[in-house]
């Protein structure tokens, strides 16, 4: 008999109550007929998944409270959810609408059923999408997305895995005496930033802002899309930029015009600073990762799990009049100097030590007085870059989001296939209309292209 395998320091944190989440991956698929169930089923019991010790184990507790995994036998029937009928009666909802509306639904408040491993896939046959619920315990986006994409083929060639787009590898450090006390001094900064936070230092309240609480609140879902094409331009505008500082740029000016909207009359001060935490993956290779490596690696920082760190990232309200180029080059300031620290280490060594000494619901304590006191929480994963097929039908699209935050605003970008959509989760009462937010996000992109093209910086 296998002995229970005790969760690690970071799944304990994510099964505690203020900090449950689950990561929900939408999967569409172009076919307009209906998708073929008993084939799902087939896949998935040939699947990776089920060879994947969390995905075949029930998670328990001890008499001391104490979380264990024990491994069970899996009933893919009761794992495989099928909804045969529209999810909206009106004709007039749009797939992308019905969806989205669903999985908003299931951001608050819907966990998943203890009694059976913590992973569900709903097959929703009139839109053809599969919705992959996956309890965050199990492993970090990277891992649950490495898995994912080793169930799909290429298009063009049916016996090939999808090409992993490799995120761009981080220049070696230069270890000056100078670089050494830049590293110490951005470490020892942010590490007391990351204090604060969770003592007493909150973000000013605009109309954006979210709080203790929040996480209950129901939810509206809205898809932001932007052409990699796109970023790539207004990258090459900035000198050494990459898509991620374009993409907080585009979140800082994004956020701009949306507060410029919804506040005409009181607009906030010029500079005011709105708080987002990013995750930070942490094995030493980056991007998705090698699905038969993740499984096999004994070594902590390239094996399955939770291997990422939390960050904290500030952008800055700015009038509709500003250069939206401005935005992209402050963003690469402040992430430049993220990148000349350890903050990310430090979070995740801090967050270990703290459950494995001080216990999980302490942890859990800290990391959700965190998240009450900044703004919004941003995610970015690279996806394949060609058209991929998941049993034999090519995916249409790949969008992600979680369970619901503190934050009023939760955002999660995935890129495929030259596109990269992030999902805007946000509380309806405070953003009742993330579509709006969305477009100003959309918008910023297409006025920084313009500016980039019109600016003899481009040849």
């Amino acid at each position: 008999m296998e002995r229970d395998q005790p969760l690690t320091p970071a799944g304990r944190l994510f099964v505690q109550p203020q900090m449950d989440q689950i990561i929900n991956v939408a999967i569409a698929v172009d076919s307009p007929f209906a998708v073929d169930v008993a084939a799902v089923k087939a896949e998935v019991r040939s699947s990776v998944m089920l060879k994947l010790p969390r995905f075949c184990s029930l998670m328990v507790r001890d008499s001391c409270g104490r979380e264990y995994w024990r491994r069970t036998e899996v009933d893919v029937d009761r794992h495989v959810i099928v909804r045969h009928h529209p999810l909206s009666d009106d004709p007039l909802v749009s797939d992308e609408d019905a969806v989205n509306d669903f999985i908003a639904d299931l951001a608050v408040s819907s966990p998943l059923p203890a009694d059976k491993p913590l992973w569900e896939i709903h097959i929703l046959v009139a839109h053809a999408t599969a919705v992959f619920r996956l309890h965050h315990a199990l492993g970090d986006g990277i891992s649950l997305m490495s898995m994912l994409l080793s169930c799909c083929r290429k298009a063009d060639d049916p016996s090939q895995l999808p090409t992993i787009g490799a995120a761009a590898a981080a220049p070696p450090r230069g270890w000056s005496a100078w670089a050494l006390v830049k590293l110490v001094w951005y470490t020892l900064v942010y590490a007391l930033e990351f204090t604060v936070r969770a003592l007493w230092l909150r973000d000013r309240t605009t109309a954006v802002s979210g709080g203790a609480g929040v996480e209950l609140w129901p939810r509206k879902l809205a898809t932001a899309r932007f052409r990699l094409d796109d970023m790539k331009i207004v990258k090459r505008a900035v000198n050494e930029s990459t898509i991620n500082d374009v993409l907080f740029g585009i979140i800082s000016c994004g956020l701009s015009r949306y507060l410029d909207i919804k506040s005409p009359k009181a607009l906030p001060p010029e500079g005011l600073r709105m708080t987002g935490v990013a995750m930070v993956n942490l094995r030493a290779q980056p991007g998705l990762q090698d699905i038969s490596k993740l499984m096999s690696s004994s070594n902590s920082s390239t094996s399955w799990g939770n291997k990422f760190g939390m960050i904290i990232l500030p952008v800055y309200y700015h009038k509709g009049d500003s250069n939206p180029i401005e935005f992209v080059k402050r963003a690469k300031s402040m992430i430049d100097k993220k990148k000349l620290s350890l903050e990310a280490l430090f979070s995740y060594k801090v967050g270990h030590l703290v459950t494995s000494f001080l216990g999980a619901k302490f942890a859990a304590i800290l990391s959700y007085r965190i998240l009450s006191n900044t703004s919004f929480t941003i995610s970015n994963i690279i996806g394949p870059r060609e058209k991929i097929t998941i049993v034999g039908h090519t995916v249409k699209h790949i969008r992600v989001t979680s369970s619901s935050l503190p934050h009023a605003i939760t955002m999660h970008m995935v890129s495929y296939g030259g596109v990269a959509e992030m999902q805007i989760l946000t509380a309806k009462e405070i953003i009742p209309d993330p579509k709006i937010l969305a477009k100003c996000f959309e918008d910023a992109l297409l006025e920084m292209k313009e500016v980039a093209l019109g600016s003899n910086i481009i040849s």
